[in-house]
């Protein structure tokens, strides 16, 4: 019998506020443990939590971006269960109202980048948890250490629809979600941090059959990689148990990148072991289509669209458009370049190029780079010009990227001028010609291939300084046939 796996996603992202979800503590990463607390996200007695207005702004954006529908009213619930990180016994959260649901994200898939929609359920909004840190001491006693700073902080709860089959699929709808979040600035989804964090649910189902399979859920991947691996093995696990005949248990496993394996962390509950509740102080959220109208006004062009923009109005490959658009950043710098110099092909190889493989090198992000787009553009004129060739230019750039120096400026200190009068290169050329009599008589009978010979002498001699058009025109016209 073959089967086909159904897969989910749950994702949940931080949401860019200054402060906590229902008081006023930092939500700045790093911190020393507990600094950031107060009696509202500590859960003391007689305290009174009241909503990020700032938060539920930024989830309202997110829903608009996903095509969802944002409930006129909306309800936080209590959601109980009991465990060290969770000062309260109970996360806020939202249950039977959330705040927006039935939308979709597009993905590309394949090399011909074919389209697909993945459904969203739900779009909720709820706080975060603290974290245990463990750690063993010299007699092999276990130590739990409990961290609050990261209780209360505002996140969005984004519930896929059971519309995934292969894990690629998965991957991408991940990829593309964390894109859409960043291009709204509604989340940093930096996975490694746990601003973006993904948990899976996959059955497997005979194909054809309609009803769904027992789900098992995947927690504890931190990177698109990660994701497509676990639910690869998950898959292959799966699926050889039921051709043993044997039954997949309903749970929770985790997922061991160093193991490439997943292992089992405990049966999964169902929705109605959490006993949600209303939350009895806090009032229900009554959205008012005029501000949900204000916030539509401020979506920007999101990345699918920009990717079809840059291959229609810039005739680039669609390779390039993927990459450029990778991070909004990315696509702003570039687009200064082509608005300052409008040849978008050029711009996009020294894009994706250089300066992308110098950002990686030095582990900079696009917003940090040394090199301004008018810079750059700047570089590229000189080349236009003749001042300097295509090789001297990734000299230049180098100079530029460590100096921040303009490039007019690093070509007369270092004395880089391309050398492209003929008297010049006459001399240097009937030098070479008669250094190498037995070369040039070769070339002469057919040997071809030594044109490139003498063509890297000449650019020998000059240090790389030589116009490549003249070299060869000069050449060609001195060792004759």
């Amino acid at each position: 019998m073959k089967y086909e796996a159904v897969i989910g996603l749950e994702v949940h992202a931080q949401l860019l506020t200054k402060s906590k979800i229902f008081c006023s503590c930092s939500t700045v990463f790093g911190g020393e443990p507990n600094t950031h607390t107060c009696p509202i996200c500590l859960g003391m007695p007689g305290v009174l939590p009241v909503v990020n207005k700032k938060a539920v702004e930024l989830a309202i954006k997110t829903a608009l971006a996903t095509h969802c529908e944002i409930a006129s009213f909306s309800q936080f619930a209590r959601k109980n269960y009991f465990y060290p990180d969770l000062p309260k016994g109970y996360q806020i959260s939202q249950y039977e109202r959330p705040l927006a649901s039935d939308g979709y994200v597009e993905i590309e898939l394949g090399e011909e980048r074919q389209k697909k929609k993945i459904g969203i359920m739900r779009i909720h909004m709820e706080e975060d948890a603290g974290k245990l840190l463990h750690e063993i001491g010299g007699a092999a006693t276990e130590y739990s250490y409990v961290d609050f700073n990261r209780t209360g902080v505002p996140l969005i709860e984004i519930v896929s629809e059971p519309g995934m089959n292969i894990p690629e699929e998965a991957s991408e709808y991940l990829r593309a979600l964390r894109e859409i979040l960043q291009y709204l600035e509604v989340c940093d989804g930096n996975m490694e941090e746990g601003s973006l964090r993904c948990d899976a649910n996959i059955s497997l189902r005979p194909v054809g059959e309609k009803k769904l399979g027992t789900k098992v859920e995947l927690k504890n991947m931190n990177s698109f990689r990660h994701v497509q691996n676990a639910l690869e093995y998950e898959t292959e696990r799966q699926r050889g148990l039921l051709e043993e005949g044997a039954s997949i248990i309903q749970q929770t496993r985790l997922w061991d990148a160093d193991q490439g394996v997943t292992s089992s962390m405990r049966s999964k509950e169902e929705a109605h072991d959490y006993r949600y509740f209303p939350d009895p102080d806090l009032v229900p959220l009554a959205i008012d289509p005029e501000w949900i109208n204000e916030i539509r006004k401020t979506l920007p062009e999101l990345p699918i669209e920009l990717r079809e923009r840059f291959v229609r109005d810039y005739q680039l490959p669609l390779y390039d458009a993927k990459v450029l658009t990778s991070s909004k950043s990315l696509a702003c710098y570039f687009e200064e370049c082509v608005k300052l110099y409008p040849t978008p092909k050029t711009v996009s190889n020294w894009v994706m190029g250089e300066l992308l493989r110098a950002l990686n090198e030095s582990k900079k992000e696009i917003k940090d780079c040394p090199i301004a787009p008018s810079s750059l553009v700047e570089m590229l004129k000189m080349v236009d010009e003749g001042i300097i060739s295509g090789k001297l230019a990734k000299t230049v750039f180098e100079e530029m990227y460590q100096s921040r120096k303009k490039p007019t400026e690093i070509v007369e200190e270092r004395g880089l001028t391309q050398i492209s009068g003929e008297g010049e290169l006459h001399t240097m050329i009937d030098h070479i010609i008669a250094t190498y009599p037995s070369q040039v008589e070769e070339y002469r009978q057919g040997k071809e291939k030594l044109f490139g010979f003498f063509v890297g002498e000449v650019m020998k001699t000059t240090k790389g300084k030589a116009n490549p058009h003249v070299v060869n025109e000069l050449l060609k016209k001195k060792l004759g046939r």
